[in-house]
């Protein structure tokens, strides 16, 4: 009589983040016999963040930026839960997904990314949007430029945050609005004195004249009171007239991680630096919405991009019984931000790099990284 074959193991990854899928795309080129994997995502497909900006600009299409994420999975041997995680109960070790079955796992990995929404502001639920996550924001800006070139809206955009995410947004925002024959008024909103102020002086230059080149208001020092269906009002009482309102100040973890009984730094998984929970083994958690214990960095998806290997080794690693390797994050990296048309400036000197060179080799650098999973379709 022959010994049954072992139940196959459970491998979940909550997410399509970018380090997921660079896993997904991994595990397909050398799958493990004997694990049924499984990834869950609010919808079929996951952007890149890399080239949001080129596509609010007009620069590139929604399917450019796009993960499919069916071929994708297809590729790695993966079955897809469309559905929107809400919860993991580590007794039971299952995963909630709304309007799903609950999800069994022996071993997750959690990459769900971070939302710039502000629910503390009142007004912005109901009459903002924030620039995360970048599938909800990304429809609601193309919808906003439809209504506009259709006169049904004014091409008044306003920018919450004048840091790196908020000043090329608002750049961006800018020139598909002037571009499509409209006349916009971008202003750009900060409550401190000082905008970009995680960049060097010759980055922060660059694209500090390009916000008075391109006739952006900038306000910093200000604070915004509430959101209305007709702009931003700030203490003291003037309004700025905004048909849309975007979110870009500072990041924010899902809210349903409070609920999971995990070790959090500031609502974001606290891992070690082999990526996996500091509170339970069967856990990892990667890209923007952990917090590396033992290197902490700014939230920035060439980290998210990096771990992708290590996280992969590590989740193998736990299933077959073999060594983990350490994540060691760099210190510091290219910064290639755009500045609304194609042009660019390089943050890694304190010199000021700019130009259309700048911009040509960002969108090589982005298109290769995408051309990989579009391979795949």
């Amino acid at each position: 009589m022959t010994d049954p074959l072992p139940a196959p193991r459970n491998l979940v990854l909550i997410g399509g983040g970018h380090t997921h899928a660079l896993v997904l795309l991994m595990w397909g080129q050398n799958p493990l016999p004997g694990v049924r994997l499984t990834v869950i995502n609010p919808g079929p497909t996951a952007p890149y963040s890399g080239m949001l900006p080129g596509l609010v600009a007009g620069h590139y299409t929604r399917d450019q930026l796009e993960i499919d994420l069916d071929p994708l999975a297809r590729h790695a041997g993966a079955h897809v839960v469309l559905g929107r995680a809400t919860g993991i109960d580590r007794e039971r070790r299952v995963i909630r997904v709304t309007g799903q079955p609950d999800i069994p796992y022996d071993l997750a990995s959690v990459d769900i990314g971070i939302t710039s929404d502000l629910p503390d502001l009142p007004g912005f639920t109901d009459h903002a949007v924030p620039a995360k996550p970048l599938g909800a924001f990304a429809q609601a800006w193309e919808d906003f430029v439809s209504r506009a070139r259709a006169g049904r809206a004014a091409p008044h955009v306003t920018v919450i945050g004048a840091g790196v995410a908020g000043v090329e947004l608002a750049l961006a925002a800018r020139h598909r609005l002037a571009t499509a024959g409209l006349a916009p008024r971008v202003t750009l909103l900060d409550a401190g004195t000082q905008i970009l102020r995680d960049v060097r002086r010759g980055a922060r230059a660059a694209l500090s004249d390009q916000i008075s080149t391109q006739g952006i208001d900038l306000r910093t020092g200000v604070r915004i009171t509430r959101i209305t269906a007709a702009g931003a009002e700030l203490a003291g009482g003037e309004t700025i007239p905004a048909d849309l309102v975007i979110g870009a100040a500072g990041t924010r973890p899902q809210g349903w991680l409070a609920e999971t009984g995990l070790h959090l730094t500031d609502g974001f998984v606290t891992v070690d630096r082999f990526l996996r929970s500091v509170t339970d083994p069967t856990i990892y958690a990667a890209g923007d919405c952990a917090h590396l214990s033992h290197a902490p960095r700014p939230k920035a998806g060439v980290y998210a991009v990096r771990e992708a290997p290590i996280l992969l080794h590590n989740l193998r690693a736990e299933l077959t019984g073999t060594d983990r390797r350490p994540y060691h994050p760099q210190r510091d990296y290219l910064k290639l931000i755009s500045m609304g048309g194609k042009r660019a400036t390089a943050d890694r000197l304190p010199l000021r790099i700019e130009g259309a060179w700048v911009w040509r080799w960002k969108d090589r650098i982005d298109r290769r990284f995408m051309a990989q999973f579009h391979a795949l379709a």
